[in-house]
């Protein structure tokens, strides 16, 4: 009589044995290991990517239409046939070679001055015993807060008396001192990080007779290529996209950048559609232009994501 019951009881301790397994599966032993959590993660970065992928998306699929798809309310995302001359319409009327040659070296040369002296000017308030550096510093987070519009008159004044108005200077000469488009945010940045380095390093190239210009170029600078990375691609982006001053300064010249030809397009369409009305062609023109003007830096973060993901983590911006 006994074998039957061991029998039974190991038959009954497999299904406990099994459910266990798919205990540890489905729940995981820590609460963020198992299949249940991974699945409410993968669900939230898939809303996520769609929140942002949305608009992109919307974005091509309203470019490539024919007049039958516009007009059609039953094509929505997937149009019928593809139709490029939107996109090439939109290529001649920003004049997309010049104005893409000129919005890469506007922002490319702002990009560089921005991202030495705002690393000179992070150095300094991170390590060095400077006169009044919390009154200084307290000065730069006010350039970060006022709004451009209540400084661009002042600017317009300066650039006129000096007679660079209608010229590059003005949008490229405050990049040099560490200002421009968010340059306050890029010394924060680098103060942020070279405030985390050890002062041992410091302590040791000054015992081999360094100065300060040299440690911050031949020690610090080196190890803040993160930081550099980081600051670099976000001024390029954000000059990339700026309209509001070259539309100041660069007002009345034929040569303008990318930013501006897709905000006079728009304008245009704008006053056109107040004008005779609006026509179906207004919103696939203003889309072609639009993707004509975030491509480039599409494809630059495509390539440079692994380096700009690890550079906000090392530099401490996501704390």
């Amino acid at each position: 009589m006994a074998k039957p019951e061991i029998a039974w009881n190991k038959t009954k301790a497999l299904p406990r044995s099994t459910l266990k397994l798919l205990k540890t599966k489905v729940i995981g032993l820590e609460a963020d290991k198992g299949l249940i959590f991974k699945c409410f993660l993968y669900l939230i970065l898939i809303n996520t990517a769609y929140i942002y992928l949305n608009p992109i998306i919307y974005m091509v699929t309203s470019m490539i239409k024919d007049s039958t798809d516009l007009v059609d309310p039953a094509v929505q995302w997937v149009p019928r046939s593809v139709y490029f001359g939107m996109l090439q319409d939109a290529w001649d009327m920003l004049q997309f070679p010049k104005a893409f040659t000129i919005s890469v070296s506007m922002s490319l040369v702002i990009a560089v001055c921005q991202t030495l002296s705002c690393a000179v000017a992070g150095y300094a308030f991170a390590r060095l015993d400077i006169p009044l550096k919390n009154f200084w510093f307290f000065c730069l987070l006010l350039t970060f807060i006022v709004p451009p519009q209540l400084t661009i008159l002042p600017k317009l004044i300066a650039a006129s008396q000096l007679g660079v108005l209608q010229s590059y200077i003005p949008i490229v000469l405050p990049a040099l001192f560490g200002q421009g488009v968010k340059g306050a945010l890029f010394v924060i940045i680098y103060r942020q990080f070279f405030s985390k380095q050890p002062k041992e390093l410091e302590e040791a190239a000054t015992m081999d007779g360094a100065g300060a210009l040299r440690i911050f170029a031949k020690v610090m600078l080196p190890l803040a290529r993160p930081a550099i990375v980081v600051v670099f691609l976000f001024s390029f982006v954000w000059n990339w996209n700026d309209s509001y001053s070259p539309t100041i300064f660069l007002h009345g010249l034929s040569d303008q950048p990318l930013s501006v030809g897709v905000s006079s397009i728009t304008s245009a369409i704008n006053a056109r559609a107040e004008e005779i009305g609006p026509s179906i062609y207004d919103e696939p023109m203003k889309m072609a232009a639009s993707f004509l003007m975030i491509l480039p830096p599409l494809v630059l973060y495509i390539f440079a994501q692994r380096w700009f993901v690890e550079g906000v983590d090392r530099t401490g911006l996501v704390e």
